[in-house]
């Protein structure tokens, strides 16, 4: 494989000051335990289309993304490679005690990494309770965006699988609850990207993504960004109901 490019480590922020300071791993952190966080952290950057990290290689470091986004994929014996993942702002890479990782990871916009070096970041997890509980709190969100991923793929039409994404990028921008307000968000993906990660063809994609911005729901931008008009029809159109399940 190709070696990944050289990173580029940016001018640290202080932890207090930091812009997914209140989602990611330190979230429930005292001034104290992010004075320790603050001694073993560096920022790297990834240019979008690079490598971050391959499946198998060493664990040098865990890391939160601070900006960005990044895709997990896993490929089989034949060459054939399948898009399971998305991370975004707060997303964790990386699990203590492991030494390695089970997925390839590539930045598919510049992603900025907060990083800590392995080692370090697992002792620190032992005497630090406020740090294991949030990443148990990571893991079981992970968990449950799993399942909810297994019905997307298996019950789910093609327009419910795209509107879902759309809403998912919404609700990871914390940006729900702005009811009636027009929002401007990026497309992190290409169409072929999204097809792949939603089990779908490319003209199927497109074909939806067009009958929403017909019906008035979202509104292209460019190719990279959008605008999301009707947020309630947008989230109607996921077929899921308020408390979580699907509309029967």
């Amino acid at each position: 494989m190709t070696a990944a490019p050289k990173i580029t480590l940016e001018t640290s922020v202080k932890c207090g000051e930091c812009p997914i300071r209140h989602r990611a791993v330190c979230a429930s952190c005292t001034s104290d335990e992010l004075g320790e966080l603050e001694k073993i952290k560096s920022y790297r950057t990834f240019p979008a289309g690079t490598p971050i990290m391959w499946r198998g290689d060493e664990l040098v470091y865990v890391a939160s993304v601070v900006r960005g986004v990044a895709t997990l994929t896993k490929a089989l014996e034949d060459g054939r490679t399948q898009m399971v993942g998305l991370l975004l702002p707060s997303d964790f890479i990386g699990r203590p005690g492991r030494t390695t990782l089970d997925f390839d990871v590539t930045a598919v916009s510049d992603v900025t990494l907060c990083c800590f070096e392995r080692r370090a970041f697992e002792e620190l997890v032992v005497h630090t309770p406020h740090v294991s509980q949030r990443l148990m709190e990571i893991a079981l969100d992970e968990l449950d965006a799993a399942r909810d991923w297994m019905l997307l793929l298996g019950r789910k039409t093609a327009r419910e699988k795209i509107a879902t994404f759309l809403d998912m990028l919404i609700r990871r921008q914390n940006m729900q609850g702005l009811d009636g307000a027009v929002l401007d968000l990026a497309l992190p993906l290409t169409r072929e990207e999204i097809a792949n990660y939603l089990g779908l063809t490319l003209e199927t994609v497109s074909r939806q993504l067009s009958q929403l911005k017909a019906q008035n729901v979202i509104r292209f931008l460019d190719r990279k960004r959008f605008e999301v008009v009707d947020l309630q029809a947008l989230h109607m159109a996921t077929g899921d109901d308020s408390d979580g399940g699907m509309i029967s």
